[in-house]
């Protein structure tokens, strides 16, 4: 496998194992070294050293070997199936549902299911009908474990490159459902980078030295007095952890966020709420086999709806 990365402009000068264990999640700058001295990675198509500064412009290419996925075990677990056809599945996934497969999650996943579903419609576990058929669903973008909402998958190889192109393009429409800590009075465009924080590969910041563009637009949905709001939140970009960190930024967590929410009795509800209150309600692109703009929806699953009436009763008192 050949990967290449460009290094930005507005980089600044830095060495090459902490780049790489800025930008790639899992990958500790000892590691790092390990691999650059193995000749995995080569800046400008020549060998590099750990040590080496890299710059704006630089092209630093991975050379690793890639392995066959492991297989994933078909599990029926239940699916909430917004619309399928030969070249696409559209699903709501419900909050605590993990993506796919990985240690400490090897099942129980959304693909797990997946996979599954799909077997059963096939009645042999054979690729799918059409051009490029797959042996088993495509993941084209991810929600994160503690997000409901709506999820397109690829049902064909040349599905998953159309949809992952239009990802890639930031061209999908996507309207998420927040319920943020406190009172916010009209909406607003959150232009800030983002990249992973250093200290903790899990988190992202809005200080990170590897930080990419990220644009995030939010409105006003319904206010929930002075500790609450209820936001309708659009990602012109699709970072990770994005309207989680935005929202923070500006000092409007997601309620209920472990990792970037607010702090003990802001916007607190009774019981404390289990996940971030962060809901994927409108997912809209390109069908990759007729051509037509189409558009799929997901109602406020029942305990974000229950956080918002505890908050709305809290205001009338």
């Amino acid at each position: 496998m050949q990967r290449l990365t460009t290094v930005s402009a507005g980089q600044s000068p830095r060495r090459l194992d902490v780049f790489l264990s800025a930008q790639n999640a899992g990958l500790s700058r000892a590691l790092a070294r390990r691999w650059i001295d193995r000749g995995v990675f080569t800046v400008n198509g020549r060998p590099a050293k750990p040590a080496q500064r890299i710059r704006p412009g630089d092209v630093i290419e991975c050379h690793a070997l890639l392995r066959e996925p492991p297989a994933v075990e078909p599990e029926p677990l239940p699916l909430d199936v917004l619309h399928e056809d030969d070249a696409i599945l559209v699903v709501n996934k419900p909050p605590g549902l993990v993506m796919h497969p990985a240690p400490g999650n090897w099942t129980g996943t959304l693909l797990n299911a997946l996979v599954h579903h799909v077997g059963q419609r096939q009645g042999d576990g054979t690729p799918f009908p059409g051009d490029g058929g797959r042996a088993r669903p495509g993941l084209v973008h991810r929600l994160d474990k503690g997000t409901s909402g709506v999820l397109v998958i690829a049902r064909t190889d040349s599905a998953h490159r159309l949809l992952s192109r239009q990802f890639r393009a930031h061209s999908i429409h996507r309207v998420y459902l927040a319920l943020i800590a406190g009172a916010v009075k009209q909406g607003g465009l959150i232009d800030q980078p983002i990249g992973r924080d250093v200290r903790d590969r899990r988190r992202v910041t809005v200080r990170s030295p590897a930080a990419r563009r990220a644009v995030t637009e939010f409105r006003v949905a319904e206010p929930l007095g002075p500790d609450a709001t209820l936001l309708e939140v659009r990602p012109r970009t699709g970072r990770m952890h994005q309207i989680r960190v935005h929202l923070a930024s500006i000092g409007h967590p997601v309620l209920g966020d472990p990792m970037y929410g607010p702090s003990e009795g802001a916007g607190s509800t009774e019981p404390p709420l289990p996940r971030p209150m962060l809901h994927a309600a409108i997912l809209g692109f390109v069908h990759p086999s007729t051509g037509l703009d189409v558009e799929y929806r997901a109602p406020m699953p029942e305990d974000m709806e229950r956080a918002a009436a505890r908050l709305r009763s809290g205001q009338a008192d």
